[in-house]
């Protein structure tokens, strides 16, 4: 708090005005350090990327889903199918089309050695084109 001195009286008077002196010093020694700092902030490269000429990828029409549920069955479309008839079984969904890509949904508790099991099982029935299937959100926690 300020005091001004008043001549005529011995007791020191207050002085109601706010100094705002120290309050522009530390905004300049923001603006500064913001001015300093802004431009480390940003990350820009400058890259000449080629041009490409390749057309986008057609996606299958009707993809075969292959889905291996918490007790470990195994169904291919809506179908349910055992072990000993799971090539049989995505040829006739597929149409003997090995091309066609294989969608896999497995529930969150099947194990990972259970799901490489049916990826392995499906690379054996021909089919190259596999791809996991899973929801959009959140990512669990």
């Amino acid at each position: 708090m300020a005091s001004k001195l008043n001549e005529n009286a011995d007791d020191l008077a207050e002085n109601a005005e706010i100094n705002v002196t120290p309050f522009i010093d530390v905004m300049l020694v923001l603006l500064i350090i913001f001015m300093v700092a802004a431009p480390l902030a940003t990350v820009d490269l400058k890259v000449d990327l080629p041009q490409s000429a390749a057309s986008p990828v057609k996606r299958d029409d009707r993809p075969a889903f292959v889905t291996l549920k918490a007790d470990r069955t195994l169904a291919i479309g809506n179908d349910v199918t055992s072990e000993a008839d799971f090539a049989a079984a995505l040829q006739a969904q597929t149409k003997g089309d090995r091309e066609t890509r294989v969608l896999l949904r497995a529930d969150k508790s099947v194990d990972y050695g259970a799901l490489m099991d049916v990826m392995n099982m499906i690379q054996r029935a021909g089919y190259q084109k596999i791809a996991l299937v899973g929801l959009e959100g959140m990512p669990a926690r």
